[in-house]
């Protein structure tokens, strides 16, 4: 699987024109001067966000016996099918988006909740039992693993 690149938005007071071009041409996504308004920033963060997920969101993705295919929306552990609610296969899609790499929980509910979110920070843990529970189902291994402190990682153990 492909990896995305990070992508990278620029905060800065510079606001000259060479300043601008100069900061897009050494590899920056998007160039922003201060002051701003936290509307603006949040929309120019949205438009990145598009751009990043509209390059893999269709492809299929698989880690260790889980395989995902956004398009049937349809995930297989080993030779079983999971019965998924929309937000599980959100979740699972995002892990497996990103597999071996610490996802700290406010990444983690900005990607899948969204930006708005006004729910209970528990629901995190919620839904990863969900998830759990039913892929470690007919003894499979955990690989949604807890980080202490930080978030979950997607990994064999």
């Amino acid at each position: 699987m492909e990896k995305n690149p990070a992508m990278i938005l620029m905060l800065t007071a510079r606001d000259a024109i060479e300043n601008r071009v100069e900061g897009l041409q050494s590899g920056a996504d998007d160039y922003l001067v201060k002051p701003f308004a936290p509307t603006e920033l949040v929309a120019r963060v949205h438009a990145l966000l598009r751009r990043t997920d509209s390059k893999s969101t269709n492809e299929a993705v698989e880690f260790a016996d889980v395989s995902l295919d956004p398009i049937m929306r349809e995930v297989h552990v080993g030779d079983r099918i999971l019965d998924l609610t929309k937000t599980e296969f959100d979740l699972l899609d995002f892990f497996m988006r990103h597999p071996r790499q610490v996802l700290e929980r406010t990444q983690i509910l900005i990607n899948v909740w969204g930006y708005d979110f006004g729910g209970d920070d528990n629901v995190l843990e919620v839904y990863v039992g969900y998830l759990r529970k039913k892929m470690e189902a007919g003894g499979y291994s955990r690989l949604i693993q807890t980080v202490r402190g930080i978030g979950y990682v997607l990994r064999t153990e």
